[in-house]
């Protein structure tokens, strides 16, 4: 029997604010066990969570950006279950009236736009953590990330295979950093992954029994998890064993999907309003302003440097990380350079100081106004590219600006037309009998003469103008 694969998805992004969604903890990562963590974060009697309001902005934003509707009246729920780690017995939620509704976010798949449809988007709080490794005999809790503020974006199950969920976790990664709502660290936790998976009858509109596959924050481990659980939904069913609906976790190392625990339904979390937090009232006003606030995103960058021709493979690289495209932007705005060119120098010489020094473009170490000066030069013609490169290493070892570095090294004098006239000048009387076989037609003698400026020069004669000078002088 053939077999469809459906598969939607829950991604939890964590949002970019100073403070936890409902008390003023800070949400630092790495930071010692329990030292952010207040009474509301603690579920301590008598304490009343206070909403954080960026996180309403935030949410608003990635709703505008996904063609969302905006519910304009919106609420908190209490979502009922028992973690050690949840220490109120409850977290607080949104089911019924979440702030984005209904929206869709387009993606490329076999070079084809399919458009993945987005249920809802909600805002909750993140519980804490349970620590098995530290002590030999209990565990320990610590509720640092108790209370972090959560979007959690939900699609439909829309998705039929391991490639076309990847691709939309890659384009929404990519999209919620470009907002810079989310950091989109994966190893950290700020942006993972709940997989739903079932199969059904090649054509059947009845949904097969489906699995969750939780808290996965890789791509690769994503895809692993989905080809195998779809593996093991087809051999059971082959096989006349019923899917058990359930919960479960891979295992990294086996590669292999592992039973975590029987999964819930909604009516068991006993959903109802939070007594403590007031209905979210949001106008119209309020998401115009919001909507005058939002950057560019990538959908609309990819448009435009494709206009500018640039290959598939540079925009892919600038749209790598906002903080690539805005180091190219900012390079760009500087610089008379075309914008082929500075990707190159960007994908080229830059990234590769950068890889070599663990260092990424949040943290450049040549500044945007230096390159765009040298790249100036390079267009100009003033100096040439292997010039450049060695201006750009003495750059990187801070050691002067681009001017200063021309400067003392002399590299102006070497490119300078009168100069270089001069030399050629000389270099043709003192090689007559080349000179002249050059003119009877032995044109492979151009390489000699060049080869003799760049000897004269060390290198620092500009082999364009070298070659323009040579055909002139030559004539």
């Amino acid at each position: 029997m053939n077999w469809d694969t459906v598969i939607g998805l829950e991604v939890h992004a964590q949002l970019r604010t100073k403070s936890k969604l409902f008390s003023g903890s800070a949400i630092t990562f790495g930071t010692a066990p329990n030292s952010q963590t207040s009474f509301i974060d603690a579920g301590l009697p008598g304490v009343l969570p206070v909403l954080n309001q960026q996180a309403i902005v935030m949410a608003i934003q990635f709703g505008l950006a996904v063609n969302a509707q905006i519910n304009d009246l919106s609420y908190f729920e209490r979502k009922n279950y028992f973690y050690p780690d949840l220490p109120k017995g409850y977290q607080i939620s949104q089911f019924q009236r979440p702030i984005v509704g209904k929206g869709h976010l387009d993606i490329w798949l076999d070079d084809q736009v399919k458009r993945i449809e987005i249920e809802r988007a909600h805002l909750e709080e993140d519980a804490g953590k349970s620590i098995h490794d530290a002590h030999t005999n209990y565990t320990g809790i610590d509720l640092n990330r108790a209370g972090t503020p959560l979007l959690e974006i939900v699609t439909t199950p829309c998705m039929h295979s391991a490639e076309e969920a990847i691709s939309y976790l890659k384009a929404l990664h990519q999209l919620v950093r470009f907002l810079g709502i989310c950091d989109g660290n994966m190893q950290e936790g700020s942006f993972r992954c709940d997989v739903n998976i079932s199969l059904k009858p090649a054509g059947s509109t009845k949904l097969g029994t489906r699995t969750e596959l939780k808290n996965l924050n890789s791509f690769r481990f994503i895809e692993k998890a989905i080809v195998y659980e779809q593996a093991r939904h087809q051999e059971l069913l082959e096989s006349g064993q019923a899917v058990m609906q359930e919960t479960r976790q891979f295992c990294p190392a086996t590669e292999t999907t592992l039973f975590l625990r029987s999964k819930e339904n909604e009516h068991d979390y006993r959903y109802f309003p939070d007594p403590d937090l007031l209905p979210i009232a949001i106008s119209m006003e309020q998401i115009n302003l919001i909507k005058k606030s939002m950057p560019v995103l990538p959908a609309e960058i990819k448009s435009q440097l494709e206009k500018a021709e640039l290959p598939t493979d540079d925009i892919s690289f600038l749209l790598s990380t906002p903080a690539t495209y805005r180091f190219f932007e900012q390079v760009h705005a500087q610089s008379d350079a075309d914008v082929k060119t500075i990707c190159n120098w960007l994908k080229g010489i830059y990234a590769r100081a950068l890889n070599d020094n663990n260092l990424t473009f949040d943290n450049p170490t040549v500044p945007a106004a230096e390159l765009a000066l040298l790249l100036n030069y390079v267009a100009k013609k003033t100096i040439s590219n292997s010039i450049a490169r060695q201006i750009f290493h003495k750059l990187w070892e801070k050691e002067g600006s681009v001017d200063e570095i021309i400067e003392r090294e002399g590299y102006l004098a070497a490119t300078n037309d009168n100069e270089l006239e001069s030399l050629i000048d000389d270099l043709i009387k003192q090689y007559p009998q080349q000179a002249q076989d050059y003119r009877n037609g032995k044109e492979k003698l151009m390489a000699f003469f060049v080869g003799q400026v760049m000897k004269q020069t060390k290198g620092q004669a500009n082999p364009e103008l070298v070659n323009d000078l040579l055909k002139k002088l030559l004539a």
